[in-house]
């Protein structure tokens, strides 16, 4: 009995003496809570490094497993760990090693910043082009109203859907086409204006379009169809041409934007392709394209505006039924060659197998679309400063 109560006491100051000792040698370090961490931090020993292979020591406690080496996995859930082990047993092949690589993982702005930078200035001369475009297919029309056939000589062309319309029938038709395309027109912006990436969205769609009213251009001069409604107001001809004359009427139509519903549109001749039909179908394609899936009844909405518009125009004779099946068949095909080649970086350089960098504006594509590195996400943003709307600390409202 009193054997056992010595050794007892010999166990106590043995361990009183280990825990006097303990705060000399380890210290508590605080780190932040994370899924491989401790919740309340981890201990540092801060005694001097030794080497226990050197010294031809084991360390204390060590358990061996698998043919007398200790697992480092099951070390690492030990909560005090001595740092001598470290030197004996190295890490495993998933935990990093002292010769590991480190990568530098940009923060979200700045990978914004590297893979879609604004470039506005290229924005710019999108935007110019576009308007250079606009103007060429005014003075397109300019010149083929003095081409097309008088009422008197040449009728209607057959057509499967205009043959089966009385004229007149839908007069409004073509004015509810137009308010559609107002409608689209102003959703689209307010799309590309809260995009966060607004610059590359907007150049896109101004090439898109300068590339649609080039093409319109020549489509609209090698081939000019007769009048679809022999009730459609046309201006006079003047049976000669000169600059001023064609100047002058350009400018006419670009004031009233191309449409007929305030007065301005009074030149015919301007069938291949709808231009109407280009406009409604850019739209829902930019919509659909640009803005979350979850947004699916905008996405509705704007294809049965698209929709109700082709319709529209059908039944008031505005166009032939193959001015909207030309315009919607090149609109999606030019929207979707464009995304696929700016969404794929390796169809971006010209090849031997790259048969869609063949395009006639490829050249132009490269240049707007060098330095976007990725698909655009669909995120938006508010486009204005807020220190635009922060109260000044010297004012007093």
């Amino acid at each position: 009995m009193r054997a056992h109560h010595q050794r007892n006491s010999s166990l106590v100051t043995d361990l009183a003496a280990t825990i006097a000792a303990i705060p000399s040698a380890i210290r508590m370090v605080l780190e932040p809570k994370t899924g491989t961490q401790c919740d309340y931090g981890s201990f540092e020993d801060t005694r001097p490094l030794q080497d226990p292979i050197a010294n031809g020591a084991e360390p204390p406690g060590a358990t061996e497993t698998n043919g007398g080496v200790p697992e480092a996995d099951d070390l690492s859930q030990e909560p005090l760990i001595p740092q001598e082990w470290a030197l004996k047993f190295p890490p495993s092949p998933r935990r990093l090693s002292p010769t590991h690589v480190k990568i530098d993982m940009p923060t979200p702005a700045l990978r914004d910043k590297t893979s879609f930078p604004p470039e506005k200035l290229k924005t710019f001369y999108a935007f110019i082009l576009m308007s250079c475009s606009m103007v060429a297919t005014t003075v397109t029309l300019a010149l083929v109203h003095e081409k097309v056939p008088d009422r008197s000589e040449a009728g209607p062309l057959p057509d499967v859907v205009l043959d089966h319309i009385e004229e007149n029938q839908f007069g409004w038709g073509l004015y509810s086409s137009e308010i559609l395309i107002m409608c689209a027109t102003t959703t689209t912006f307010l799309v590309v204006f809260f995009h966060k990436h607004r610059f590359i969205v907007g150049r896109r769609v101004f090439l898109i379009l300068c590339l649609l009213y080039l093409m319109r251009c020549v489509t609209m001069s090698v081939t000019v169809l007769p009048m679809a409604n022999k009730t459609y107001y046309c201006s006079p001809k003047a049976n000669s041409t000169s600059f001023l004359l064609i100047a002058g009427r350009a400018l006419h139509l670009l004031s009233g934007f191309g449409l007929s519903i305030n007065g301005q549109h009074t030149y015919c001749g301007d069938y291949l392709y709808s231009g109407h039909t280009v406009i409604l179908v850019l739209c829902y394609l930019v919509i659909q394209e640009y803005t979350p899936r979850r947004c699916r009844l905008l996405h509705w909405l704007a294809w049965s505006a698209a929709l109700a518009g082709m319709v529209f125009i059908l039944i008031s004779r505005a166009h032939y039924t193959v001015d909207v099946v030309v315009a919607y068949y090149v609109t999606t095909r030019l929207f979707w060659i464009y995304h696929t080649l700016a969404n794929n970086m390796e169809l971006k350089q010209s090849g031997p197998n790259n048969f869609l960098g063949r395009v006639w504006w490829f050249p132009a594509f490269r240049y707007f679309e060098a330095n976007v590195s990725a698909v655009v996400p669909k995120q938006f943003e508010w486009p204005f400063p807020r220190r635009l709307f922060a109260k000044h600390p010297n004012r007093e409202c």
